[in-house]
């Protein structure tokens, strides 16, 4: 999809200063270019930036810990600016340590997926702007985790926006936008990629245009928009008092990372592939209500959810006919699971 919106009033300027700025940019890898972001996810951006710009620093999260042995690691996007010996910068701070990202003078900044609200002095400075890739349809799902959502919600479609950033969160005008369909399959393993590969379409067809000041700019409707925040860690357990395709939803909107989990005999169990069941047992919500070779079925609101592959606490991810070797399977057939007596 490819917006049809109005031009922006502020994108108006005497034909001289127009003629004085094309000249400036005339190849687009004079523009001076401070790219802002943190996950995978906005790593082909910063690639497509890279091969088409002068990237002239990059902004991510500090150093996090990763992984059971909790390694030091840096973030995707600074591992791959390392990579092309461009400079990273991390600030803890940013509202106290924006002064060196201005002191490269860039000539618009872009960001997508950084993960911390950008200052006002930061987002004035730039003279194209401040721009962000964001992985939603805005005003649908501003905020944090807007990929996650849609899947959980069971949406039908998503997508990337390409707009100009304000103070707001994801509230600035909207520059391009361009859906991306969500099969009945996809998780946020398979749906990530999709988004990213469809933020570098985007944004490769608004950059010369913006830097042109021939972009279009579409105010959002802020009655239309919804707000997503951080996950935190209870969003995580499974709740099988909702329909078998809400979790099933559930589960695949957590499927590479955090994973989505229930509780049984005290043990927390992460689930990483599943399946909408046909059986039901009504009154038996909570419950295993059966056991197959290669499967559980937990029986959810109106039928079960089945089991194919999990991970449970201190162990590799494992397919569920593995995880019942040696389980009593007369003991599990009937059990309770997340606490439920």
């Amino acid at each position: 999809m490819h917006l049809n919106l109005q031009k922006n009033k502020f994108n108006t300027y005497f034909f001289y200063d127009m003629i004085l700025i094309r000249n400036m940019v005339s190849n687009m890898k004079d523009l001076k270019v401070v790219f802002m972001g943190t996950p995978e996810l906005a790593v082909p951006i910063l690639e497509e930036l890279i091969n088409t710009t002068n990237v002239v620093l990059v902004v991510t999260k500090v150093d996090a810990y990763v992984g059971r042995k909790k390694i030091l690691t840096p973030s995707p996007v600074a591992l791959i600016a390392t990579k092309n010996n461009i400079e990273v910068y991390k600030p803890t701070k940013l509202k106290e340590e924006y002064e060196y990202i201005l002191s490269k003078e860039p000539d618009i900044i872009i960001t997508c997926a950084y993960g911390k609200i950008v200052p006002k002095v930061i987002l004035d400075y730039p003279k194209y702007g401040c721009i962000n890739v964001h992985a939603s349809l805005l005003p649908k799902y501003r905020g944090a985790n807007p990929i996650q959502q849609a899947i959980y919600n069971g949406e039908e479609k998503t997508g990337v926006t390409l707009m100009y950033m304000d103070e707001g969160i994801d509230t600035g005008n909207i520059i391009d936008a361009i859906e991306v369909p969500i099969s009945q399959t996809d998780s946020l393993l398979t749906l990530e990629p999709k988004i990213s590969d469809a933020g570098v379409t985007v944004l490769r067809r608004s950059l010369p245009k913006i830097i042109a000041f021939e972009n279009f700019s579409l105010k959002q409707d802020d009655k239309e928009a919804s707000y997503v925040g951080y996950l935190k860690r209870e969003d995580e357990r499974l709740d099988f008092n909702k329909t078998a395709k809400e979790v099933y939803n559930h589960i695949r909107s957590m499927y590479d990372e955090p994973l989505a989990n229930f509780v049984l005999n005290g043990e927390e169990i992460k689930v990483t592939k599943s399946l909408i069941g046909e059986n039901s047992y009504p009154g038996k919500t909570n419950e295993i209500t059966s056991i197959t070779k290669t499967s559980i079925g937990i029986m959810c609101q109106d039928k079960e959810i089945i089991l194919l592959e999990i991970k449970p606490a201190g162990k590799n991810i494992m397919q569920v006919r593995d995880w019942l070797n040696g389980k009593n399977k007369e003991e599990l057939l009937g059990a309770k699971v997340n606490g439920e007596d």
